[in-house]
């Protein structure tokens, strides 16, 4: 099992949720963030007054796949979120050791 975590811009999230219902994933967990890459930031000017706004908003979204739909989620979630400017984002894959549905105990794969 896998963990994929995605920080996507936050007018791609309803693409990118479509996508991964289409494939069979069932959930999803959406975080609102702030944070900078090679984007950095950028001026804005509030009542009159610049300033640098140096940390971007941006969505975290997380899903826990089985091994074997790791490729197409990847895929989706790439697909999707792409508008080939700077700031798409990134896709972090981690290993998933278990996954407990606590209403019935389920464990592993049978859990997602």
């Amino acid at each position: 099992m896998k963990m994929v975590s995605a920080i996507i811009k936050h007018f791609k999230l309803d693409e990118v949720r479509d996508a991964l219902n289409k494939i069979g994933v069932q959930g999803m967990t959406a975080i609102e963030v702030k944070g900078f890459g090679r984007q950095k930031g950028h001026m804005e000017v509030y009542r009159g007054v610049e300033y640098e706004v140096k940390f971007l908003p941006k969505v975290k979204i997380e899903v826990a796949v089985p091994g074997n739909k790791l490729d197409d989620v990847i895929r989706a979630i790439q697909e999707k979120a792409k508008t080939g400017e700077i700031g798409d984002g990134k896709i972090f894959v981690y290993d998933l050791e278990d996954v407990v549905r606590i209403r019935t105990g389920e464990r592993g794969e049978e859990a997602l």
